[in-house]
């Protein structure tokens, strides 16, 4: 264990009474030695990482860690307690406390070294020797490995002062799994057949990689050396990924995954029994595991192959989920696959706009006249290329909503429902509705039974066929022309909007878009604007109301990063780091860059962002600013219409926001915010900030 511990950062009568006092007793010892630089934001690190998962583990171990920019080298330091801390294990208090720091760069040799400690810890003689040791510098060398248990053993025998623990009080998970494992039922063999071990591959990971990752692997291999099971296990932690053989899969009986971040490249595994459970449950119960895949095998249960279970949101989300639920997702399956046109289409038109002048709508086509030494050539280009672009918008998301329903079988009749809805100018509306009627329909012909001869040529053939022809007579005759009529009548109404009604719009479309910045509600409002604009000479009132929505989706991240500027006291050190990238994120039109300061605390951020939103929304519409643009954020300003009074506008949304947050959190009792808590919500805010890098 090198000197990553030394007897100086060992206490053998650790007297904290929380977890919180216990971290901050051995940090101090390595702030004394020069292996810590900044107590507090250390102890905020531990802190973020213990709200991700206790570190309690059964058998009374703790083992607070974290990686942090103000470790200067990997260190552990190890506490022993008399009365027990409470680390959120099932089986109650902690007496062996480690305290694990790695730089935020750690290297994976020393990654390798503190992963080695990791599988030690489910050795029950090492825990038991750790409870007898006598001496600091004996615990030290116990844990860099420079004396064994025995020899530990020996010396605590030899002065005669072990630590006093009754260690038959607190078994360790590994001893714990092994009793379990001793009743696992045995391989079925055929008689007068050489007995072949139950063979098992797994899988391991956790948050930072350091700690559970790889007592999970020691625990799952001890309890099948138990059970005479064949346990190889690939550990995805932060001392290296390496792949199990492709081979060792192939013959595995049965899976088990135990991992609380995603598994990569599950599909691996596809086809086999599989138990999928967190990492702590194959630290403190790998028997219970075992015997479950083995029991999974015995019955017959198998996973989905890759690819083969459900539609693309039922890959993506839970099989109990309601309707609503399922409706929203398919909705917006098809929205996030219209965006990207979106953006390219409207960029396009808008640089077209900006070279050529505003007269480039009425350009002839560049197949009969381009002069490549023309400006005006080259704008009415980028224009007609952005044009054909806009095509795509309605069929795409009508396209994409059945693909979300019903997979593959759903784009044909989609696109085609999308493309008979932009002929009789139904518009977004009638996308929408072809989208939904597309799904169904191909959704109510695969739950007809069809004759075995017949199956081969359904997807390719009898499905596109029978639900085009549906959809196309449900959209020509039946529901398009209402559909179209109320498309119509809402465009007039939009164009009809003056004074105080655009003002009224514009606050409410800026509520919107910060309302759950980037969800549901956001991209409605987002798609709103978008589709307004997506025809060749779309009306000022839709220009206006795209400006609106740019405007007010950049307020929040900027709000954000201005008020960690401001008042960064107010804000734990991961916030404030997150606050410098939403200067960016901010300024590119990209509402998710609030996030994670949204994630962190809601009650106040939320509503600060939507008061800034509507403002900027209302005072857009107000100033009569104008887009071409569906995105860019500040880097299309050349190409808005009053562009210093828009600015005006964002700025002013950014000041309300950035006040009302730092009123909302200067509120707030000391007692109610300690650097540790703080950290966690922002390190859990990071998270799931982390995980939407969806724009706008």
């Amino acid at each position: 264990m090198s000197e990553m511990i030394t007897a100086d950062l060992v206490d053998l009568d650790l007297s904290a009474e929380s977890k919180e006092a216990a971290a901050r007793a051995l940090a101090e010892r390595m702030v004394a030695k020069g292996r810590v630089t900044d107590l507090d934001g250390f102890l905020a690190d531990v802190a973020a990482r213990e709200a991700q998962m206790p570190t309690g583990l059964d058998g009374g171990i703790g083992i607070p860690h974290c990686r942090s920019e103000h470790v200067t080298e990997p260190t552990l330091a190890f506490g022993r307690s008399a009365a027990g801390i409470d680390f959120g294990a099932a089986d109650g208090p902690a007496d062996l406390i480690f305290l694990i720091a790695a730089p935020a760069g750690a290297d994976d040799a020393h990654l390798t070294i503190l992963s080695s400690l990791a599988r030690q810890l489910m050795n029950a003689e090492f825990t038991d020797a750790l409870r007898e040791v006598s001496d600091p510098e004996t615990a030290a060398a116990l844990v860099r490995g420079d004396v064994t248990a025995a020899e530990a053993a020996e010396r605590a025998a030899a002065s005669g002062a072990g630590a006093g623990k009754d260690t038959a009080a607190a078994p360790t998970a590994a001893s714990a799994g092994a009793a379990a494992g001793s009743t696992a039922p045995e391989t079925p063999e055929a008689e007068g057949t050489p007995a072949r071990p139950f063979r098992i591959v797994a899988v391991t990971s956790c948050p930072t990689g350091i700690a559970h990752t790889y007592m999970a692997a020691e625990s799952l291999e001890n309890a099948g050396r138990e059970a005479g099971v064949e346990v190889t296990v690939e550990t995805q932690g932060s001392a290296g990924f390496t792949r199990l053989d492709p081979a060792v899969i192939a013959a595995a009986d049965g899976v088990v995954l135990a991992h609380d971040v995603p598994v990569r490249e599950k599909d691996r595994f596809a086809g086999k029994p599989t138990v999928d459970v967190g990492v702590k449950a194959g630290i403190n119960r790998p028997a219970e595991l075992i015997s479950e895949v083995r029991a999974k095998a015995e019955r017959g249960e198998r996973t989905a192959p890759a690819g083969a279970a459900g539609t693309p949101v039922e890959r993506a989300g839970d099989s109990t989920e309601g309707y609503g639920t399922k409706l929203r997702k398919w909705l917006m399956s098809g929205v996030s696959y219209m965006v990207p046109f979106v953006a390219a289409g409207g960029l396009l038109i808008a640089l077209g706009f900006a070279i050529g002048g505003w007269t480039v709508n009425k350009a002839p086509s560049v197949m009969d006249h381009f002069v490549w030494t023309q400006s005006d050539s080259w704008g009415a280009l980028l224009f007609q290329i952005g044009g054909m672009a806009f095509k795509f918008l309605i069929p795409v998301l009508a396209g994409y909503i059945a693909y979300g329903m019903a997979d593959r079988p759903g784009l044909v009749p989609g696109f085609v429902g999308g493309a008979i809805s932009l002929s009789i100018n139904a518009g977004f509306l009638g996308g929408l509705v072809a989208g939904l009627i597309a799904g169904g329909v191909v959704l109510a012909i695969q739950r007809v039974n069809i004759p075995a001869a017949m199956r081969g040529i359904m997807p390719v053939v009898v499905i596109p066929l029978i639900s085009s022809a549906v959809v196309g007579f449900l959209m020509f005759v039946v529901i398009g022309k209402p559909i179209a009529a109320a498309q119509k009548g809402m465009t007039d109404w939009l164009n009809s909007l003056t004074g105080a009604n655009a003002v009224l719009l514009g606050a409410l479309l800026g509520l919107m878009m910060c309302f759950d910045l980037g969800g549901p509600v956001n991209k409605v409002a987002y798609t709103f604007a978008t589709a307004g604009i997506a025809v060749a000479a779309p009306s000022d009132s839709a220009m206006k109301i795209m400006a609106a929505v740019m405007a007010a989706g950049m307020v929040p991240p900027l709000a954000m990063a201005l008020a960690t500027t401001v008042r960064g006291r107010l804000f734990t050190p991961a916030e404030r780091e997150n606050g410098k990238a939403a200067w960016v994120l901010g300024a590119s039109f990209i509402t998710e860059g609030a996030i994670p300061f949204a994630a962190a605390d809601p009650l106040r951020v939320i509503p600060s962002a939507m008061a800034g939103g509507a403002v900027t929304g209302a005072l857009s519409m107000m100033f009569g600013a104008t887009l071409r643009a569906p995105h860019g954020g500040i880097f299309v300003v050349p190409l808005i219409g009053n562009p210093f009074l828009y600015l005006v506008a964002i700025a002013a949304g950014v000041c309300v926001s950035t006040a009302l947050v730092v009123v909302l959190k200067g509120m707030r009792r000391p007692a109610q915010r300690t650097p540790a808590a703080g950290a966690a919500e922002g390190a859990a805010a990071g998270e799931k900030g982390s995980e939407q890098p969806v724009a706008a």
